[in-house]
């Protein structure tokens, strides 16, 4: 069972901006918040100045693929948004490169469990 929802309300993104604890990777950056809710929210940010709207569709997926490889493994209640580096060029990312600042960050935040 899918325990993730998306978050698309601004003031959603601006809270976990000021009081989410912040981690970064080569590729990504990611603010994370433990919630007492009985799901985790997960939100996605990538500017416009990085590319056309099929660029950044094509690093969204990937980090959508990335998270559902992960979302078993993450404890439930938890906030999380994750941000595109801006001076990482989003033509040469793969999968690979997501994945492993995935758990990079997933083990500095300590809350990766058994994938």
């Amino acid at each position: 069972m899918k325990k993730t929802i998306m978050m698309k309300k601004n003031y959603e993104f601006k809270n976990l901006f000021s009081r989410g604890k912040f981690y970064y990777g080569v590729c990504i950056h990611m603010y994370i918040k433990k919630t007492n809710l009985k799901w985790n929210k997960l939100g996605i940010a990538i500017s416009k100045k990085q590319g056309k709207a099929v660029k950044r569709n094509r690093i969204k997926r990937l980090i959508r693929e990335n998270y559902q490889y992960f979302e078993d493994a993450i404890p439930i209640g938890y906030n999380i948004l994750i941000i595109m580096n801006k001076k990482k060029n989003i033509e040469n990312i793969s999968y690979n490169d997501v994945h492993e600042d995935f758990i990079k960050i997933f083990q500095k935040a300590n809350i990766l469990g058994e994938v």
